[in-house]
């Protein structure tokens, strides 16, 4: 009901953004340059937005985003440098378009809007949203959502200017993230992709809730299976992005390397743990000992001061007896770490993540990564589309179809690489004819979409179309098939523009009896 009055009062009473993000510009220590940059971005973004929101269906209310904008900026951005050629700031950026200081809220950056705009949407993410309990992932995995989040919201601003939507491949950050975000949001909706960005602690653990609706939507297997392929996909995408990390995980690979020997040989692994709660409960009564005696205490205080340097040396013996207070804790900690592994259920346990483990580190011994990252997101594009298919089958309104039209449409165009999109992926093929043949009987169905033809085959061939042009409004498209000597052809257009004419491939030889529409005549899609 709220909500419902929120937009009615938004519709009387049409808010000046521009007028309250100049407000905050102005206590804003930016150049003219950037104050101009960011009041054409939020200018062009109100223009874009109503297609944006029409085609891609589940994403923010434009009130809500914009407000998002205006707040990013007057939150997390102390400093904003447009670089011109030529300046210092050039000198700093080197071969970056843009730089970043989370700490100091500062960006640097080149007068590109969708670079500026990206920047913004960067600076005011938390580099992890993911607990560390879960090994490697609560790294990698924060990235992919983090990036993926930050392309989509340049989206409205990159593709769509007013009248049109246009990808240019090379102008996304990175194909491979955007993918991976977009196959999340689609499958469990914007909202709760938005909400794991928010969170600001770990008190909700969202990679277990992540687990459950997977589960709960898609099925336990489908559930295993697409995060087990996105975890990889995470570690093989940092391993492109990020050569540094190679070193730190070949070195983690090997530390797991050396416990896992332990662990199969149990019988030594628990004599290693039982020697190690020994030394540990010794430590831990030593330092009780020496906090509660103050000769131990003054002791020990001469001696940790004679081996530090001077820069490091305790001022006092109260300050000592803190620093051997936390030093207590972590050792009651790791002890309480080592007798849950002699619980044979918490060993089990251990185990099988040390494995999970070792498996994603192994990633590193990969040659062809670039090949790998490939076939990983054809795997998961399989995985998603068995899972759509779910999504379609629950889908059985007449509004959740057309939904389901524009949200399958949208995917069909997403690029899966510098140069082809989802739909021309030929190892894939077969589960997008599934997926689509699957979504245009339940259109028919529901009186939807026009039956081009009593034979499926042909059907398919004539509407698979739609997937694949970029015109706005589904609803406004037309068809017409065209006869040219002995080739068929099909021309899709709307009330203003039409597209480039597809050819029908063996289309020559169908009997016009099996045609529930005419040639030469054209024929409105949507009912």
């Amino acid at each position: 009901m709220q909500k419902k009055k929120e937009k009615f009062l938004n519709k009387i009473v049409k808010k000046d953004y521009n007028n309250e993000l100049e407000m905050i510009l102005e206590k804003k220590s930016f150049d003219e340059n950037a104050k101009n940059l960011l009041l054409s971005i939020l200018y062009k973004i109100e223009i874009s937005y109503k297609d944006y929101e029409k085609i891609k269906r589940d994403v923010m209310r434009k009130e809500d985003y914009i407000k998002r904008f205006i707040s990013m900026i007057q939150e997390n951005c102390n400093s904003i440098t447009i670089c011109k050629m030529n300046s210092q700031e050039t000198k700093i950026l080197g071969d970056k378009t843009f730089l970043i200081d989370k700490e100091n809220k500062r960006i640097i950056c080149y007068p590109i809007e969708r670079k500026l705009l990206y920047c913004i949407a960067k600076i005011t993410k938390k580099d992890a949203i993911i607990k560390k309990d879960y090994p490697i992932v609560w790294e990698t995995l924060s990235n992919v959502i983090n990036i993926g989040n930050n392309i989509e919201t340049v989206e409205p601003l990159r593709d769509f200017n007013g009248y049109s939507w246009t990808t240019i491949y090379s102008e996304i950050e990175s194909i491979s993230y955007n993918l991976i975000y977009q196959n999340l949001r689609i499958l469990l909706g914007q909202e709760f992709l938005e909400k794991w960005i928010k969170n600001k602690e770990f008190i909700i653990d969202y990679m277990e809730i992540l687990k459950n609706r997977l589960e709960e939507k898609y099925g336990t297997k489908n559930q295993k299976d697409i995060l087990k392929v996105i975890e990889k996909l995470s570690v093989l995408l940092e391993l492109k992005y990020n050569p540094k990390q190679k070193e730190e995980f070949e070195k983690e690979k090997k530390e797991v390397e050396k416990i896992l020997k332990k662990i199969d040989n149990k019988e030594k692994y628990i004599d290693m743990i039982t020697k190690q709660k020994r030394k540990l409960t010794k430590e831990i009564k030593i330092i009780d000992e020496t906090i509660n005696n103050k000769t131990l205490l003054k002791e020990e205080y001469i001696k940790r001061n004679e081996k530090l340097p001077l820069k490091e040396k305790i001022f006092s013996a109260r300050i000592l007896s803190k620093l051997m207070k936390e030093e207590r804790n972590e050792k009651l900690e790791e002890l309480e770490k080592l007798n849950l592994l002699l619980n044979p259920k918490k060993f089990v346990s251990y185990k099988k993540d040390m494995e999970q483990k070792y498996e994603l580190l192994k990633l590193v011994e990969i040659k062809e990564l670039e090949k790998e990252i490939e076939n990983m997101l054809a795997k998961l594009q399989k995985i998603f589309l068995r899972c759509y298919k779910r999504k379609i089958a629950n889908s059985s309104e007449k509004s959740d179809i057309i939904n389901r039209l524009y949200e399958f449409r949208y995917y069909s165009v997403l690029p899966f690489n510098e140069e082809i999109n989802t739909s021309e992926v030929k190892s894939i093929q077969k589960e997008l004819t599934e997926t689509r043949r699957l979504l245009l009987d339940k259109a028919q169905e529901l009186k939807v979409i026009t039956v081009t033809s009593k034979n499926k085959e042909i059907d398919d061939e004539i509407l698979k179309n739609i997937f694949i042009i970029r015109m706005i409004t589904l609803e406004d498209v037309y068809i017409k098939l065209i006869k040219e000597k002995e080739k068929v052809y099909l021309q899709l257009f709307d009330e203003e523009m039409f597209e480039e004419k597809v050819e029908l491939k063996d289309f020559g030889a169908i009997n016009k009896k099996d045609l529930e529409i005419k040639v030469n005549k054209k024929i409105k899609v949507f009912n």
